[in-house]
């Protein structure tokens, strides 16, 4: 064994816990030098077989394995620790300010999360008394439905008890049949409000002279045989359409007094007049129709119209051009302009409209007489000034200048040709303030009661052919029965 082989294991063995060891030198049979090194094991009183000193072997070297794989996870904790100990020592270097600075920070955001917490929880309470106004609202007009539908259907059935009233006075002759409706019959408040019956109930109503209606002790004045009187009564008004969008706030609707094939006195005009340009006019064949929200046709004017003013009067729709003083006249059958009119001096545009504004400048009216238009002129201060209009070239036939100032009424119309003004747009408990007489030239105050139901009446205009007041009450398109006392 060479030297060297036996000074390692000579280390190896006293390493391995022995303390004794003995090196011989001796030359061997042939005469070479031979090392001999013994050593004495510690716990073994006689020398192991080959077998037992392999695995002897095999164990030192898991042991040492062992002790490496310690020794690289107690290197490694070592390091986990010079590394927590230099954030520390930087932390330090650092200062209080930065430890407080990394706080703030901290705070600020938590700050923002209770910030929008806070936003989001008021903005659902916010939605949740909106939902709660938006019930009470719905709840408020149901009532209000409810009480309408309760009037209309005792109304119809003191209607109904007239109409039997008078049936047996022109022919007394002729015996009640049992299907007639008596006096104090009940069966008018089968009547559904919404039917066809109902509305041929109210047309036939509409045939039966005033004067007849005047043996009615309790009624107020009614007119003369020829239709024309002084307004002394306005009744509650009756809703027949809502509007469904914002464009509806305000506009104008109307029926022909004067109806021209292929039109009849059922059939209904409107127009939303929110914006700026406005060109749609939605016909309706029937009522209907009307009522339900389903126009036969839509035209689509050639020039933008301006303001609630328009009328529709023997077949044609008269309306004010956008921004100007031109009077318009367009056949609706036919589709076209027929004549254009500025009407001399007149405001437009802002200058002199109605109390609720709307570009209420210039105003067209109907009654028994023909057609009207309302306006003010620089030259009349500000005063309401009537012309009387040829309905076919739109000439001025005929003007007066009143001492009723136009910027402090409501709205106006005209019936049997004197002029009625109504003192608010706005109050539920307004009235027609003024009358002007174009027979006499007189103008007189007036305090006969007109209910604003909705609030924002922005049309008001007299159908001489229903007798009846129609208007535009903030969405709503309402109706007002009239009586005229005797001249």
């Amino acid at each position: 064994m060479p030297a060297t082989h036996m000074l390692l294991l000579a280390c190896l063995a006293w390493g391995t816990g022995a303390r004794t060891a003995q090196l011989r030198k001796a030359n061997d049979r042939s005469g070479r030098c031979q090392y001999t090194f013994s050593v004495a094991s510690p716990s073994e009183s006689s020398c192991p077989e080959q077998g037992q000193a392999m695995s002897a072997i095999q164990d030192l070297q898991r042991d040492s394995s062992t002790q490496r794989a310690d020794l690289q996870s107690t290197i490694a904790r070592l390091s986990s620790l010079e590394n927590l100990l230099n954030q520390l020592t930087l932390g330090q270097a650092a200062g209080p300010q930065g430890s407080q600075e990394g706080l703030q920070g901290e705070l600020g955001t938590l700050r923002k999360e209770r910030d929008q917490l806070e936003t989001q929880t008021r903005e659902l309470e916010v939605a949740y008394s909106n939902l709660l106004r938006d019930k009470s609202a719905l709840e408020d007009e149901k009532r209000r439905l409810a009480q309408e539908n309760e009037d209309l259907a005792r109304r119809l059935e003191s209607s109904s008890q007239e109409v039997a009233s008078l049936r047996r006075g022109r022919c007394p002759q002729t015996r009640a049949t049992p299907q007639e409706v008596q006096p104090d019959s009940r069966e008018a408040s089968q009547w559904h409000l919404d039917t066809l019956a109902f509305q041929e109930l109210k047309s036939e109503l509409t045939k039966v002279p005033a004067s007849q209606i005047l043996d009615s002790p309790s009624g107020p004045p009614r007119s003369d045989d020829d239709g024309c009187g002084e307004l002394v009564w306005v009744g509650e008004p009756v809703t027949l359409r809502t509007a469904e969008t914002i464009t509806g706030k305000y506009g104008v609707w109307m029926r022909d007094p004067r109806p021209a094939f292929p039109y009849t006195r059922e059939t209904t005009w409107r127009i939303d007049t929110v914006g700026t340009d406005i060109h749609q006019v939605f016909e309706y064949s029937l009522i209907s129709q009307f009522v339900q929200g389903y126009p036969s046709k839509v035209h689509v004017l050639p020039r933008a119209l301006e303001s609630t003013g328009a009328v529709v009067y023997g077949g044609s729709l008269y309306f004010q051009g956008a921004e100007s003083r031109t009077v318009i006249r367009y056949e609706l059958n036919t589709e076209a302009v027929r004549a254009e009119k500025d009407i001399p001096g007149a405001g437009y545009h802002g200058q002199f409209p109605y109390s609720w504004g709307g570009y209420t400048d210039i105003d067209l009216a109907v009654d028994e007489t023909g057609l009207w238009v309302i306006y003010s002129t620089e030259e009349a201060k500000g005063a309401i000034v009537l012309s009387r209009l040829n309905p076919e070239s739109l000439e001025l036939e005929q003007t007066w200048e009143t001492n009723i100032r136009k910027q402090s009424v409501a709205n106006a119309f005209l019936i049997c040709g004197t002029l009625y003004t109504v003192s608010s747009y706005s109050s539920a408990e307004a009235t027609v303030n003024f009358a002007y007489d174009t027979g006499t030239g007189v103008s007189k105050t007036l305090t006969i009661p007109f209910k604003n139901r909705y609030k924002y009446s922005s049309m008001i205009d007299y159908n001489p052919l229903e007798r009846k007041l129609f208007a535009w009450d903030n969405f709503n398109m309402v109706t007002y029965d009239i009586k005229l006392s005797r001249m």
